[in-house]
């Protein structure tokens, strides 16, 4: 044994030793190890009077982070909670940002039960990086549909193929093009019944031993600490008069009372029922003004004073039936905390961010921040209860059906297009070239006037939600490779280095190391997997589909010839092909903690079923220890048995059944359809068919949900999540169950990433990043170029970027493996698909921690390959501190004055150079600040910060400025590529462009 050697495996037994997490256990968190429970457990609450007598009941999903704190931990869990708004405006509300005000076609007709629809289609810029692609919205009475299209300049989109991929291909009358300018605003008013963008909550006072609702309307005044809570969570303003967002309060004769509290938050305004500032009466013991309001209110906010052994809050104190939230909050003096309890009603949709454990905050500011995502997220939830839901398909039936009606009688008039599944046009055709740009360009100009209208009103979506570039998210990257001149057919992690099959062969990559050939181009690796706590390395490999085998190598055998520097060839690795796997062109291996490795390698219609035994010294949970073993592992696999499919699989998972004995499943995809196949008998059954002409089938993930086994099924724009149990005799119960749920992309995947709670959907343009446990979207990052090149542990990715230099930093310059820091403002990179003059085109590979996305420490329990040291934690003093940079976000004032500048910008009054040159002095200067009669300022921003003054402003001029459109954010500078890629918000430029 070498000194080397024996070095590795003291690390090895080191690690061992001291670290309890491992692989396995990563891809236990990686692979959907989750649970519901973090959101709550539905309870049947009952209040009772004085007496004893039962008042009223109702079944409610408690929240009280009550996690056993003396449990173990098991994979998938976390500590720390990441506060994100679900399906954010900014990312949802496509008409108004994407299409109104720009020039863009629609489309109505009916489908085959004589439904009316809408269509509408654009062709956009993804976030000015250069990358064109087609958006379209279908409007129909069950809600609206959104999806991206890729775009070609040699080939036109027919409507046909955009409703068909909304699987809508039956039509009692084919759609027509409506050319009347008018249309956009009845469109907007369509998009607007999905939600208001600004809420209106109830606070309500409850004194220690109140316990019903006539008690705590009736206290006159709060107490010091209901006070601070009120200072927390906005600003007092006095109501007559006030210009802002009213929620439903009289502004001009102080019926409603004198002051209320409200904020605005990422773009929300917010207007909060205070109980003690709305009218009180002596004589109404019931308090009907009060409740009217409160009453109301979707989501109700209830301050409760005493201590934590008097008597609780209960949601059926409250006799309502229109409030569904309840966030009950105490404050502890002794440490100064507010301790947070959610109870929704039991049809509310789960939503997030699920409450730390314990639900005790110390920092204010992070409970305000948590507290109204919550309490926004809780009300966008309860909009999809079938109570709210019906109500909404009733009138948006009733405003697509006199849409409809109001445009069929001019079907044959100009109005319509006559022809039926029209091109969508990038262009206008060249015949009547001039009437067609008089009406694009009166199109565009009514389109300007609306949005600049509901800007005015204040109604428009939150295109300007905070984005502060120092704010660090679970998703962000680091630069783990510069300048990668190769294309990546696949790869896989091997420590904290990265195995990657390339063109010229497969590379073992670390970061800031050059990278050393493993295996040459003779042989050419199309599907990998490296498992380091059994010291293998599977591998499927072949040469333009022909003699395609599976092969396995041991990894210690591999870093031998690392240290030569020799690389293997195929001619060196004749003795590592397992029998019996010749052309097999797909195989999958089975995730989850078993007693045993499986694979099943698919051989045309042919499933191969090939196991290996753990020997004694290995583990499933811990590192491997070395043994005295032959250079190849084949002799330690053994083929179990054959079984046939009616064709090929396209997608193939595998299951662990409960108890790993004639249980185990194997989930393949082929035809339309997804099917069960029982590893021990070969029995299928049918877990769902597709109901569509063409499917592309993504991924079949294996989740287990509390130890149960479910699988989310991806085909198209399409992600199922089916249930699969419990078992019966080995048979699987398939049929649906009310834990099943199903969402829609945006835009049609490539690949899926599970990590809970997140889910991840790869584009070759965009990451789209949503949660597991309800589909809501949390985040779109556009990526150029975008190649996913590896997701077993950590995820690594390829992109494109235009840089004016070349940059040899590396993640490890500016963070830790475990812990990844934000660099500076100077060091984000500015990315575009195409390079400018002076600046050359290159693609970088990037990685984003698993640790980061599932929320805890996650320590490998084998370091690089490259690197014989021991794995160290780095020390607190060693991580640089961010500094706090206050988010933009824009008060009433500064939106009336960007509209004064749009509406000059209309009527021809700016030029457009001094405006861009305006646009970005603009944001420098300090916001105007609104009076208060208590505090004399007003929070305008997410961060509870005040509206920064002159001297205050010095950090924002580093950040976006904004453009005379609140829908454009643009970068003063363009700095040189540094060791991060942002996935920043998808914000498209909104020039008024009147051609």
């Amino acid at each position: 044994m070498t000194a080397s050697e024996a070095s590795f495996r003291e690390n090895l037994l080191f690690v061992t030793e001291t670290r309890q997490s491992s692989v396995s256990e990563d891809l236990g968190c990686r692979r959907g190890e989750f649970s519901r429970k973090h959101y709550g457990s539905v309870e049947l609450l009952i209040s009772s009077d004085a007496d004893g007598a039962i008042q009223r009941a109702g079944r409610f999903r408690v929240e009280n982070g009550s996690i056993d704190e003396n449990a173990d931990y098991a994979p998938g869990t976390w500590r720390r909670t990441d506060v994100h708004l679900e399906n954010p405006e900014y990312h949802t509300r496509w008409y108004f940002k994407y299409f109104l005000g720009k020039v863009h076609q629609n489309y109505v007709g009916a489908d085959a039960e004589k439904n009316p629809f809408f269509l509408s289609v654009v062709l956009s810029d993804q976030n000015n990086q250069r990358v064109p692609q087609y958006r379209a919205i279908l409007w129909r009475k069950t809600g609206t549909q959104k999806i991206c299209l890729p775009y070609s300049p040699t080939k036109t989109l027919s409507v046909k193929s955009i409703l068909s991929a909304m699987n809508l291909d039956k039509f009692e009358k084919g759609p027509r093009e409506i050319l009347h300018p008018e249309i956009q605003k009845d469109l907007l008013v369509l998009e607007e019944q999905e939600g208001s963008v600004n809420f209106k909550f109830g606070v309500l006072y409850a004194k220690d031993g109140q316990l019903t609702d006539d008690e705590m309307f009736s206290n006159e005044m709060g107490s010091e600490s209901f006070e601070r809570l009120l200072s927390l969570l906005g600003d007092t303003i006095t109501l007559k008069g006030w210009t802002g967002y009213r929620g439903g309060l009289d502004t001009k004769n102080d019926t409603t009372g004198i002051y209320s509290v409200y904020t605005v938050y990422q773009g929300h305004e917010i207007m909060f029922h205070v109980s003690t500032m709305l009218p009180y009466s002596k004589e109404n013991k019931q308090q009907v003004e009060r409740k009217r309001h409160i009453g109301n209110d979707i989501v109700t906010i209830v301050f409760q004073e005493g201590e934590e052994s008097s008597p609780a809050f209960k949601p059926s104190m409250i006799r309502s039936h229109f409030t569904h939230i309840f966030a009950l909050v105490r404050y502890n003096k002794q440490n100064d905390s507010y301790r947070l309890k959610i109870f929704s009603e039991e049809s509310v949709p789960l939503f997030g961010p699920p409450l730390p454990s314990p639900p005790v905050f110390t920092d204010h500011q992070e409970f305000r921040d948590f507290l109204l995502v919550k309490l926004i997220n809780g009300e966008k939830a309860t909009l999809e209860t079938p109570t709210f839901a019906q109500k909404r398909q009733r009138t948006l039936d009733m405003l697509i059906r006199s849409l409809y009606q109001d445009l069929m009688p001019d079907m044959h008039k100009n109005m319509l297009n006559r022809r039926s599944f029209s091109d969508v046009l990038p262009e206008s055709p060249k015949s009547a070239r001039k009437k067609e740009e008089a009406r694009q360009a009166e199109f565009v100009r009514l389109g300007q006037a609306l949005k600049l209208k509901t800007i005015v009103k204040g109604d428009a979506p939150a295109i300007l939600a905070t984005t502060s570039l120092c704010k660090k998210e679970p998703w962000e990257s680091q630069c783990f490779c510069s300048n990668f001149p190769h294309d990546v057919i696949c790869a896989d992690s091997w420590g904290q280095s990265l195995l990657v099959s390339t063109d010229i062969g497969v590379l073992l990559m670390d970061d800031g190391q050059p990278s050393i050939l493993v295996f040459d181009k003779t042989l050419q690796v199309k599907q990998m997997h490296v498992l380091e706590t059994l010291d293998l390395l599977i591998t499927r490999a072949d040469k333009a589909g022909k003699d395609a085998r599976l092969l396995v190598f041991r990894l210690s055998a591999l870093r031998k010839g690392i240290e030569a520097r020799q690389a293997k060839s195929k001619c060196d690795s004749r003795e590592n092909k397992l029998e019996k796997t010749k052309g097999c062109h797909l195989y999958a291996i089975n995730t989850h903690h078993s007693n045993e490795l499986r694979i099943v390698a698919a051989i045309r219609n042919k499933l191969l079923l090939i196991t290996k035994k753990y020997k004694p010294w290995e583990s499933p949970n811990s590192a491997p220890l070395m043994s005295p073993q032959s250079d190849s592992p084949v002799e330690e696999f053994q083929y179990i048995r054959e079984i046939c499919l009616s064709d090929p699989p396209v997608v193939m998972t595998l299951v662990d059944g409960p108890t790993g004995e004639n249980d185990n499943l194997i989930c393949v995809a082929y035809r339309h359809q997804f099917d069960l196949i029982n590893e021990s008998t070969g029995e299928s059954y049918r877990l769902h068919q597709v109901e569509t002409s063409r499917v592309n089938f993504v991924a079949a993930i294996d989740v287990y949900e509390d130890g149960e086994a479910g699988l989310l099924l991806c085909y198209n724009y399409i992600c199922y999540y089916r249930k699969v149990c419990p078992f019966n005799g080995g048979s699987p119960l398939v049929q649906p169950s009310a834990s099943d749920f199903h969402f829609s992309w945006n835009q049609v995947p490539y690949a899926i990433v599970c990590a809970f709670p997140y889910i991840l959907a790869f584009t070759t343009d965009s990451i789209e990043i949503r949660l597991v446990v309800n589909g809501n979207l949390v985040h779109t990052a556009v990526v150029p170029a975008l190649q996913l090149v590896a997701s077993r542990s950590d995820i690594y990715f390829k992109a494109a970027t235009a840089v004016s230099e070349p940059s040899n930093s590396s993640s490890k310059e500016t963070s830790s493996p475990s812990s990844p820091q934000t660099p500076c403002i100077h060091e984000i990179p500015v990315f575009s698909p195409s390079a400018a003059e002076g600046e050359v085109l290159c693609k970088n590979i990037y990685k984003i921690p698993l640790s980061n996305l599932v929320g805890r420490s996650i320590e490998r329990p084998l370091k690089s390959p490259l690197v014989p040291k021991v794995i160290t934690t780095p020390t607190s003093g060693s991580v640089a501190s961010i500094p706090a940079v206050p988010s933009l976000s824009l008060p009433r004032m500064e939106i009336k004055e960007i509209a004064s500048r749009t509406r000059k910008e209309l009527l021809g009054l700016l030029d457009e150079p001094a405006l861009k040159s305006e646009g970005g002095q603009k944001q420098k200067k300090p916001a105007p600040k609104l009076a208060d009669p208590k505090q004399g300022t007003l929070r305008s921003t997410s961060s509870d910060r005040l509206v920064p003054s002159s001297s205050e402003s010095t950090c924002e001029e580093r950040h976006l400025s904004t453009s005379s459109d609140p829908d454009t954010t643009t970068r003063e500078e363009s700095p040189p590529s540094g060791s991060t890629f942002l996935l920043g918000a998808s914000f498209d430029e909104d020039t008024i462009d009147l051609k």
